[in-house]
């Protein structure tokens, strides 16, 4: 006899946050951290010849398939040196824009390990998780230095407004891994579309980028296993309210990490036009959708796209249908 959809869908949802393989995700994830791990200064050969950073480099000379800038007339028309200093001045950026968001990422992972009570298996692996995530931040400014660039990372405005997050566990820990994967996954979607694609030529910025994927793969997995666990056992309220802000968060980030910083643009003197065309373009435009895909499917997967806020995440320019059916509608098919 065939279950109906509401007694599948409960099946189904007990399955996503069944406490015991939940646990079992976060040992393999602390063995994992244990086994392999990196440090800034110990694994990465700053004063090898082939290590150092030019700005004149050829080899920051930036790819048409990763930066839309790349295609445009302009660009192509700069003098070599420019393009090389252009393609670094990127580079840089996203690595200053990364260790200020993992600043505020380790500061709120503190903040939410601060309240765990004795004995709970997260707290363990949230002091792994900071650990590399201090380790990155040294080897991100350890880069960022070395090029002798005024880079500055994220917007004064914004950087004043993102003081808030580290405090966001305090309000709602389901909101804080929210806002670790958009910090995260838009990043390691560019990385690794850049490593596979052969685009990284220098092998500073391949060393930094494949450790930084690698650890990176267990601070997603956890905060995608944490929503899997939690979220279905917030209120109607918490879910509407959590599906609302998660498209903005999300939205702000991915812009955050893939367009281009306003200090660049003004020191190379790009004209206003250049960087609509640029950044204003479909495939940009879909860029931008493809980088938060994954989350995107998984707050599908969690009930916590509506018709409602999929207006917020179209207004946003992030929304695509996603590959995956929520909870009810993977029960309901299979009813």
């Amino acid at each position: 006899m065939t279950k109906p959809p509401a007694q599948l869908a409960e099946e189904v949802r007990e399955q996503v946050k069944d406490r015991t393989s939940y646990l079992g995700v976060i040992d393999r994830l602390n063995k994992a951290s244990v086994d392999k791990h990196w440090e800034a200064y110990a694994d990465i050969p700053w004063e090898d010849p082939e290590f150092q950073v030019d700005p004149d480099d050829p080899r920051w000379v930036m790819s048409p398939a990763l930066d839309p800038l790349a295609q445009t007339e302009w660009y192509k028309a700069q003098p070599a040196e420019v393009q090389s200093q252009i393609g670094l001045w990127r580079v840089a950026t996203a690595m200053k824009v990364g260790l200020q968001f993992e600043n505020l990422l380790k500061r709120g992972l503190l903040n939410y390990a601060y309240w765990l009570p004795n004995g709970r298996p997260e707290f363990r692996y949230v002091y792994h998780e900071t650990t590399e995530e201090c380790n990155h931040g040294m080897m991100f400014q350890e880069f960022v230095n070395r090029t002798k660039m005024p880079i500055r990372g994220m917007p004064k405005s914004l950087t004043t407004l993102a003081q808030v997050a580290p405090w966001i566990p305090l309000i709602s820990t389901e909101l804080f891994f929210v806002f670790v994967l958009g910090g995260e996954d838009p990043i390691d979607f560019v990385q690794r579309k850049s490593l596979k694609g052969g685009h990284i030529k220098h092998p500073l910025e391949e060393t930094i980028m494949k450790i930084h994927i690698a650890e990176e793969a267990r601070h997603i997995s956890f905060a995608r296993h944490y929503l899997k666990h939690r979220v279905p056992n917030l209120s109607k309220a918490e879910k509407r309210m959590l599906g609302l802000l998660a498209p903005v968060v999300l939205g702000v980030m991915a812009r955050i990490m893939l367009c281009p910083p306003g200090p660049m643009v003004r020191h190379f003197d790009i004209p206003r036009e250049v960087v609509k065309e640029a950044y204003g373009s479909p495939e940009f435009k879909q860029q931008l959708r493809d980088c938060v895909g994954k989350i995107r499917d998984l707050m599908a997967e969690l009930d916590l796209i509506t018709p409602v806020n999929k207006q917020v995440w179209a207004a946003l320019g992030i929304w695509d249908k996603p590959r995956t059916r929520s909870v009810a509608g993977r029960a309901a098919k299979a009813a």
